[in-house]
């Protein structure tokens, strides 16, 4: 059996791999004047864990990198992330040995 810590980290893999792959998939759509994925998706796949992933796709493909709002605001999630990860991270001792 898989630990939580375990499968937290497959979650986070999982979604920063989907944050990397709906960058490239908007982008190729984008040349070929398809059907988009909606930026919303885009924003909630960085919002729920894949925000290193969405960030490394926007400026691998350079996809999303003259708007403003993913330019602010998919590192600004990340730098929130980051800092719950910290703070969780302190309380871990205080939260279990409770």
């Amino acid at each position: 059996m898989l630990s939580v810590s375990s499968l937290f980290l497959i979650y986070l893999i999982v979604l920063n791999l989907l944050g990397f792959s709906l960058m490239g998939m908007d982008k190729q759509r984008a040349r070929r004047h398809q059907w988009r994925i909606p930026e919303r998706t885009l924003f909630l796949a960085a919002l729920l864990g894949g925000s290193v992933g969405a960030l490394t796709g926007m400026y691998f493909f350079r996809h999303k990198t003259k708007h403003w709002y993913f330019v602010i605001g998919i590192p600004a999630i990340l730098i929130l992330q980051a800092g719950l990860a910290a703070v969780i991270l302190y309380l871990q001792p205080v939260i279990f040995s409770a």
